[in-house]
């Protein structure tokens, strides 16, 4: 195999300890949802210890929400605060980092039940919160820098797989013969202590990212040494041409703020592909599908829709392997818009078994497999692009902006979903899923008439596409860029 394609243990541990971080992700997303009653029981004996009488049913609703929600604030906060780290402290020390936040959430959720306070339960949501907004653009960015081109769509897709993962894991764990019952959901929520400690041990066996160390640092020999472990081969002139390259514009760029990505011609047509992409994974459905399932699977009179649900989990996690493998194939564009179609179609049938079912009981199990196809397709695009193609559209300089406002947008939609799915499907039933389709057709258009094929294609190529798009106005902006000299990070 070529330099270009080879894949290396030095690599491969390198990606394999970031996408911990992605991993956690996943499971501290799925962790609340099993042992929901039981902590709700811990939360409403706590009240009545301290004030004599039972926590009001309205007061009990808004803590369980609270607990819930606060982990997407943390992580719309966490995601907004990606480039006040890479640039200073670098991609790899930056995910090192923010494992002080794993041990803390992990040990305010851990002690939470010891200390008898919700309240350190709500803390913890939060500042796990934060820890997995801030890997969620950490690490697609970590992972796109030290891959080569060749394979930089595989090793994108597996920061999804490690979400998947942490969600199945979060399923599996959270059974109640396991540890989701009264006795261990403490182990259950705390487990967060575990992977950060196995990333703190690998992460300084890992490189920096060469592109950090080149183009932000100016130390190109360090760069072509570590690009000779991660490639395994002495002959790395084809990538250090590249990220000259990508320096060299640089140059002209500096470190692009927030404000700039969408004042610019150069950089407003990626960034709103960006933002778009992110939108089209939440406002997809999954969640609310996840949400949905368990209604479907009992009306189907499957006896325990735990494991209906964890099979849901395990189709994820299969699909996302499928993407993986084939993702340099088929392309970017070309899977991220064979999912939002399967998914339109996958909606589709829901809708119409959901509405026939009371009539034709036959129809619960066409709901079951057209939610496994629902998940499936997912998978496919939807799921795992929208993460690794914003490193793909920007070059190192709006890179960790542009990463900020992806992850803003992806989890401020994913709090919106949470937030208001429960009452749109209160007032939709099982057609809630015709407004997921609308918004899924929506998307697939954007994607056919917007989005570039960026398979096979280096980052100055991507981001010299939309240069020559952008036209003069784009140049003369950068020349007016350039004289500002914008180089502060937000």
């Amino acid at each position: 195999m070529d330099g270009g394609k080879q894949i290396t243990f030095q690599l491969m541990l390198a990606v394999g300890a970031a996408v911990i971080g992605s991993l956690q992700f996943g499971y501290n997303t799925g962790v609340i949802n099993a042992p929901q009653k039981t902590i709700m029981v811990f939360i409403n004996e706590t009240w009545l210890e301290r004030y004599q009488e039972p926590m009001p049913k309205a007061s009990l609703t808004t803590v369980w929400s609270v607990a819930v929600a606060i982990f997407s604030i943390g992580g719309i906060l966490g995601s907004f605060s990606v480039g006040l780290f890479v640039n200073r402290f670098g991609r790899r020390n930056s995910m090192l980092m923010a494992n002080i936040l794993a041990f803390v959430a992990s040990a305010f959720l851990f002690f939470s039940k010891m200390a008898g306070s919700w309240e350190m339960l709500i803390i913890g949501r939060f500042v796990v919160g934060l820890y997995s907004g801030l890997s969620t653009g950490f690490v697609p960015m970590y992972v796109g820098e030290v891959a080569p081109t060749a394979l930089r769509g595989a090793l994108g897709t597996l920061h999804q797989l490690g979400i998947v993962i942490g969600i199945l894991l979060a399923q599996v764990f959270g059974m109640e013969a396991l540890m989701g019952n009264s006795s261990l959901w403490p182990y259950l929520l705390g487990f967060t202590f575990i992977p950060a400690v196995v990333q703190c041990i690998l992460l300084p066996f890992c490189p920096e990212s060469p592109r950090f160390l080149l183009i932000n640092k100016n130390e190109e020999n360090r760069a072509k040494s570590v690009l000779k472990k991660l490639r395994g081969t002495t002959d790395v002139s084809a990538d250090m041409q590249e990220m000259k390259e990508e320096a060299r514009q640089m140059m002209k760029e500096k470190n692009v703020t927030i404000v700039e990505l969408f004042r610019s011609p150069l950089y407003r047509q990626p960034m709103i592909i960006a933002i778009i992409l992110q939108l089209s994974q939440q406002l997809s459905g999954i969640n609310a599908v996840f949400y949905y399932s368990t209604d479907i699977f009992e009306k189907a009179g499957v006896a325990q829709p735990v494991y209906a649900t964890i099979g849901a989990g395990v189709v994820n996690t299969a699909f996302t392997v499928v993407s993986l493998f084939i993702v340099e194939r088929a392309g970017r564009r070309s899977l991220h818009l064979l999912g939002l179609l399967g998914m339109a179609g996958s909606a589709i049938l829901m809708t119409i078994a959901g509405a026939l079912v009371n009539q034709l009981k036959w129809m619960s199990y066409v709901s079951i497999v057209a939610i496994f196809s629902f998940v499936a397709f997912f998978e496919m695009g939807p799921g795992p692009i929208p993460w690794f193609i914003v490193a793909e559209l920007f070059s190192q300089g709006p890179r960790p902006s542009a990463f900020a406002v992806a992850g803003f947008s992806n989890w401020t939609a994913n709090f919106i979903v949470g937030m208001c799915f429960q009452y749109v499907a209160e007032a939709c039933g099982s057609y809630v899923f015709i407004i997921f389709t609308v918004f899924l057709l929506f998307f697939f258009g954007f994607t056919y008439f917007k989005v570039p094929e960026t398979k096979g294609r280096t980052f100055d190529e991507i981001s010299s596409g939309f240069r020559q798009s952008s036209g003069a106005g784009g140049e003369k902006h950068l020349e007016e860029l350039n004289s500002l000299g914008a180089d502060s990070q937000l």
